[in-house]
């Protein structure tokens, strides 16, 4: 029993920790460039639309995961022509198009494919499925399968690639000189003014990476990890990335391993339901959802003040003359 209880939680951890991972990895290249994105969900969820549209009318998951990265990086454009050419208010922006998303999908969903707000099913011959065929359920009595196969290798092709993209994200902040640059606009954007380099160019830069990681996430959500787009679907996991992003201190290993504790409760969440517990009987299943978001306060809440953000976080650059 317990191989199996182990093999299924290890499975249902690595599923639900890729959009938080990638939607944490994209906050850290925009923020770490002095801009602040609070619209990482509002990116998500246009990906997530443009994916599932994409691929129930095309049959394809490759043109969905291209409309899901193109989309999220035309809203990370907007975002910066707002904050970045016109010094917008970063917060207002992001929010703004977290609204507008919520709103947009919905409508759209509704006159295209009249289902209210979803899009057609996706059938399983175009959705991601497993990169290593084979490995199905946990097997009682064989460690093996269940931890191993099942719990480590039975995933899609976009699982192995967010963990993949954590490590690159990490390389190219820490040991490359347009990451150097990325990293010295979000703590002194004058500096790296005086030294030739534009700083505008630099946001748009980390803006468009940060698209092209939203849009993997969105396209997850919909491609591989459910079968069609359903209005505010996301369900704050834009928000839950950004927490992480503040507990890992703007760095991609330490925010790694909130996204797994994260990923951690919910996968422990969902074990949860209709587990009758003695003396209290079955545990509500709003409890039990909610218990991400709660990790969330009670984190932010205790290390918020511990977390010191990029210098030039949020505070438009205005060159001297």
């Amino acid at each position: 029993m317990d191989e199996l209880l182990i093999g299924s939680l290890l499975a249902s951890l690595l599923r639900v920790s890729v959009p938080l991972l990638l939607c944490a990895m994209a906050g850290v290249l925009s923020e770490r460039a002095g801009v602040v994105d609070l619209g990482l969900e509002g990116k998500m969820l246009f990906a997530a639309f443009a994916a599932a549209a994409t691929a129930s009318l095309t049959q394809s998951a490759g043109l969905g995961l291209l409309a899901a990265m193109g989309v999220a990086c035309f809203v990370s454009l907007v975002h910066g022509f707002a904050t970045v050419t016109h010094r917008g208010d970063q917060i207002v922006s992001g929010v703004a198009l977290n609204m507008i998303a919520a709103g947009l999908t919905v409508v759209l969903g509704i006159a295209w494919f009249q289902q209210g707000g979803q899009t057609p099913a996706i059938g399983p011959e175009v959705r991601l499925g497993a990169l290593i065929p084979g490995f199905g359920e946990p097997r009682a009595g064989d460690w093996l399968a269940s931890v191993l196969g099942h719990g480590l290798l039975s995933h899609n092709a976009l699982v192995y690639l967010a963990f993949v993209l954590v490590a690159l994200v990490w390389f190219f902040l820490e040991h490359t000189r347009p990451g150097l640059r990325l990293r010295a606009v979000g703590e002194n954007p004058a500096m790296v003014d005086a030294a030739g380099v534009s700083v505008p160019g630099l946001r748009y830069q980390a803006l468009m990476m940060n698209g092209v990681l939203c849009g993997l996430a969105g396209a997850y959500l919909t491609l591989a990890q459910n079968a069609s787009f359903s209005p505010n679907m996301t369900a704050g996991r834009g928000y839950i990335a950004l927490a992480a992003m503040i507990f890992g201190k703007w760095r991609p290993l330490p925010t790694l391993g909130a996204c797994l504790l994260f990923g951690f409760l919910d996968a422990v969440a969902i074990r949860l339901q209709g587990v009758q517990v003695p003396g209290i009987g079955e545990v509500p299943v709003q409890l039990i959802q909610s218990l991400p978001y709660l990790l969330t306060v009670v984190l932010l809440a205790g290390f918020i003040g511990q977390a010191v953000a990029p210098k030039a976080l949020a505070k438009p650059y205005l060159k001297e003359r």
